[in-house]
């Protein structure tokens, strides 16, 4: 009886950690948000995608099974909307039954996001975007592994923001969670 009330408050404390670093991550995307608004008092009306234009986006994120590393392009469709794909591989380690083990995670995905610039009167320097993305993530563990782990289709939503230091380049923060993973990530994007 007593190993099951030890089990039970472990149980709670750990919900309880797996809030607060929701709630950090939260935190971080209101102020982004907020800073964006705060310094968006332009009346230019330009996408920061044209239609037609493709862009770069690589750099890695946030997850709770390992330190996820992405490749991506991005494609506009309209002044608005981007369609693209993404590469990513993660890799992390796990403890199941007294043993160590390794498990890597390649996935490839496509994405569809709409950009806000226009209807908010976002100057072209700055993109502020939501969308959707599906994708199939192939889950590899050491043989013996009986832990939790498939492969399989992943459906999510992302939202975030970009900031183009110049005509080509631009830094690139974005949360977003679903059936396959959560979390953020970080990078550089590159139009050509």
């Amino acid at each position: 009886m007593f190993k099951a009330e030890i089990s039970k408050h472990n149980k709670i404390k750990k919900n309880v950690k797996s809030i607060f670093k929701i709630s950090i991550m939260k935190r971080i995307f209101l102020v982004f948000t907020l800073a964006i608004f705060v310094i968006t008092i332009s009346n230019a009306q330009v996408s920061p995608i044209a239609k037609g234009q493709k862009q770069l986006n690589f750099g890695t994120g946030l997850s709770s099974w390992g330190l996820p590393l992405f490749l991506g392009v991005d494609y506009g469709v309209h002044p608005d909307i981007t369609i693209g794909g993404e590469i990513s591989y993660r890799g992390y380690h796990d403890k199941w039954n007294s043993h160590k083990y390794h498990h890597t995670i390649y996935g490839i995905s496509g994405n569809g996001n709409y950009h806000f610039n226009r209807i908010m009167d976002i100057p072209s320097n700055w993109d502020f975007y939501a969308g959707i993305n599906l994708g199939f993530f192939i889950w590899s563990s050491e043989s013996g592994y009986g832990g939790s782990g498939t492969s399989g289709l992943g459906l999510g939503a992302q939202i975030g923001g970009r900031y183009y230091w110049s005509d080509k380049w631009g830094i690139n923060l974005e949360f977003g969670g679903g059936n396959a993973f959560g979390g953020g990530k970080v990078g550089l994007s590159m139009k050509f």
